[in-house]
Parts: C-alpha cells; sequence; structure tokens
C-alpha cells in the first residue's frame, strides 16, 4: 500500500475512517463559530477610522475579523476602532450611536432633591413599663383574707388584694384615742404623728386594713395568702397598667439615622385590619442587635377599651423626608460588593466608570455622597454591559478620593 492509500480494504473500516473525518470537519466548523478569532486585521471605515475587529458588545470577549460575521448570541457585529480609547480626556467606552438603541442605553442626569421615604418595619406590643404599680406591707403583720385574683387578671384602680391585720397599728391607734381623752393638744399631736409614721392609714381602726391597687392593669405578681406573717417592705403584688401600652420595632441599622424621640409614627395591627393607631417614638434604645444589625424603636400607643394586648403584632409606619442632596435613579449604581459604580456618559458617544459614594436610598432614588457632580449624565439601562466592556479594555474606576484604584482584574 503506497504512502497516501490508507483507506482499509474492508467496508467497515472505510466507514469508520469517514465517520471520524466527518466528525473533525463538524468540531472545526463548530469551533470556528463559537471561538471567536483573535486576529486584529486592520481595516478603514468610511470616516478614516482604523478598525481592530468586529465584536458585540453584549458578549465583547469574542473577536471577528469580518463585518458579516454573527456573534454566538446571533447578533450582527460592529466595529472596534482603535482610536477608542485614544481620545483626549478620560479613557472610556465607545458605542456605535446606531447600537445604543439596540443594546438598551437610557441616561439619566444627576439631580438635586431629597428622598421621600417611608420606614416601614415590623414589631410586637409589650407593656408599659414605666406603669408599674408594687404594692408592699407597709409594717409587719399578717394576712387575714385574701380576694379573689390570680396572676393575669385585668383589675380597676382602688380595687382590693388583702385584707392585713398589724398589731402594732392597733396598738398606736388606741393609745391616739386614749390620748385624745386629756385634751392635750402636745401629746393628741404627738400621737398622731406616731401613727403617720407606722404608715396607719388613719387613727381609727383595730390595726386592720385593706391592701388595694393604687392602679388599673394586670396582675404580674400575686404573693399573698391567707395566713401569712408578712415583714414590713414584703412585696404582696405587682401591677402593670394597660392605658398605654409600648410597640417594640427592629430597625435596621443603615435605616435608623433618620428616627428621633418625639416623631409621630402609624401603627397597623394584624388583629384590627384596615385601622391604624397614631403614636410616637419615645426611646431608641442604645444598643444593637448583633445578629440582625437592627435597633429597637420604642413606640407608645393609647391603649383605649384595652384592645391592644402584649404580644400582638404591629406594623409601624414611619414617614418623612431624609436629608437631600444629589440623586441618580437606584437602578444605575453597580454594587460590586467591594465599592459602588456608575457609568457616566461623556462626549462622542463614550462611557466611563466611576466610583461613587452612596447615602440614603428611597422612592427609587440614590443619595450620591462623593463622585458625581450636578448635571452629569449616567447610565441607567444597559449598564453593565458597559462596565463589563470597560473592564475587559482595562480602563480603570475614577476614583472617589482621587487616588489610584486597583487594576481592573482586581476591582470587581
Amino acid at each position: 500500500m503506497t504512502p497516501f492509500n490508507f483507506m482499509p480494504r474492508t467496508p467497515v473500516g472505510r466507514a469508520i475512517i469517514l465517520a471520524i473525518l466527518a466528525s473533525v470537519g463538524i468540531g472545526y466548523g463548530i469551533a470556528r463559530w463559537i471561538a471567536p478569532s483573535t486576529s486584529q486585521v486592520a481595516g478603514s471605515a468610511s470616516d478614516g477610522r482604523k478598525i481592530l475587529y468586529w465584536y458585540d458588545p453584549m458578549v465583547p470577549r469574542e473577536r471577528y475579523d469580518n463585518p458579516d460575521s454573527l456573534s454566538s448570541m446571533g447578533m450582527k457585529t460592529q466595529p472596534k476602532y482603535a482610536e477608542d480609547g485614544a481620545s483626549d480626556g478620560p479613557p472610556g467606552v465607545v458605542v456605535d450611536p446606531a447600537a445604543r438603541q439596540s443594546l438598551g442605553i437610557r441616561l439619566a442626569a444627576v439631580e438635586s432633591g431629597t428622598i421621600e421615604s417611608d420606614l416601614v418595619v415590623s414589631g410586637t406590643v409589650g407593656f408599659n413599663e414605666r406603669n408599674v404599680a408594687v404594692i408592699q406591707a407597709r409594717a409587719s403583720g399578717f394576712v387575714q383574707r385574701v380576694y379573689d385574683r390570680a396572676p393575669g387578671d385585668v383589675i380597676r384602680a382602688g380595687a382590693p388584694i388583702a385584707d392585713l391585720l398589724i398589731p402594732e397599728w392597733g396598738g398606736a391607734q388606741a393609745e391616739y384615742r386614749a390620748v385624745q381623752q386629756t385634751g392635750d393638744r402636745a401629746l393628741i399631736a404627738a400621737s398622731r404623728q406616731r401613727l403617720r409614721l407606722l404608715g396607719a392609714p388613719g387613727v381609727g381602726g383595730n390595726g386592720t386594713t385593706t391592701i388595694r391597687s393604687p392602679i388599673g392593669g394586670v396582675i404580674q405578681t400575686l404573693d399573698v395568702r391567707r395566713g401569712m406573717t408578712l415583714s414590713a417592705g414584703q412585696t404582696l403584688a405587682q401591677v402593670t397598667g394597660l392605658g398605654t401600652v409600648w410597640v417594640n420595632a427592629a430597625v435596621p441599622e443603615a435605616q435608623s439615622a433618620g428616627i428621633r424621640v418625639g416623631r409621630p409614627v402609624r401603627v397597623e395591627l394584624t388583629a384590627f385590619p384596615g385601622e391604624s393607631i397614631t403614636g410616637r417614638i419615645i426611646a431608641v434604645l442604645p444598643t444593637t442587635q448583633t445578629e440582625s444589625r437592627t435597633l429597637t424603636m420604642r413606640v407608645e400607643l393609647p391603649n383605649r377599651g384595652g384592645r391592644l394586648r402584649p404580644g400582638m403584632f404591629a406594623t409601624v409606619h414611619l414617614a418623612g423626608s431624609l436629608a437631600g442632596g444629589l440623586l441618580v435613579p437606584s437602578e444605575a449604581v453597580i454594587r460590586t460588593g467591594k465599592r459602588n459604580l456608575v457609568m457616566v456618559a461623556g462626549a462622542g458617544g463614550r462611557y466611563r466608570p466611576v466610583e461613587v459614594q452612596v447615602g440614603r436610598e428611597g422612592g427609587g432614588k440614590t443619595q450620591i455622597l462623593a463622585g458625581l457632580a450636578p448635571g452629569q449624565r449616567v447610565v441607567a439601562s444597559g449598564q453593565f454591559l458597559l462596565d463589563s466592556e470597560a473592564s475587559l479594555s482595562g480602563i480603570e474606576a475614577s476614583p472617589v478620593g482621587g487616588e489610584r484604584m486597583t487594576p481592573p482584574e482586581q476591582r470587581r
């Protein structure tokens, strides 16, 4: 067999060789279609600009050597000029005017204004811990009677808790009555003063007294039983009022700057759909929750009829406007995780990445603290394609403070 006669003699062998050759040809064609040509064949446009290659801005890594090429996305390619990025001024990405519409590039102006925001956070209803009454025995004695009470009961102001016998009061009251018979004003005044110092409620009686709740509310604790011996200062019960309640709401740390004590808020409760209650902020707790990065905002609400019960779920609406400044559409900001960028539009269809320092956000707008000037135009749609092209072209973003930034391959 001659060196060029490599075909097998059997039909099966020839079929295998033909199949291998066909697969090689098909693979070569596919590779030519997917893998872009990296050769930079020089050409000239009608306006004299030098063409380096043709490409699709949607897949800028692919490069082609003729204008009739289609990218892997099926889009017609456009020329890449040698003058792109070589003009005076900062470097940037140049997009052919005919391609701007197909890429969906939309611009927005950098404007001054204020951000209208409505902070909405969740919270739960709790007791007003400032409206608490602690009921104690003023002197040593015995419990003669307890009333039908239990922790969790709602009682009115003046409701009886227990009847106590205070022997020391009984002796002082009897002594006062005896001194009154003498007519000695000095002795009578001294005896009355002794009763007052002992904590006796009056000059009459035989040492018995009824302990009552000074406020209406919920009995939190009840530590009194019939027959108990009491010491002076011993706590019998604790009552928390229900005239007002608190809503403790968790506010994200990043949104807490606008919270001020005394600001009005609107509260909606799941238990009463369609209703809202107006309250006010009475405190912002000084500790941040490290797990959730939230602060606790305390809102006080009136509780007419005792409808608001601790444990209920609430939604708090805090309306108002944040401090203004330069604003751009929030969609124009590219958040890389390390920093924030926008694509700024310049003359001649040139776009360049600029680092910005962002502030508050609300109503679809983002506050720009540094990096932009009034009147500039930023890309609000299609900015990610332009940023990708700038990164591939080695165009560095303009820094906020003017320092030189890290290379493009490390800045994302």
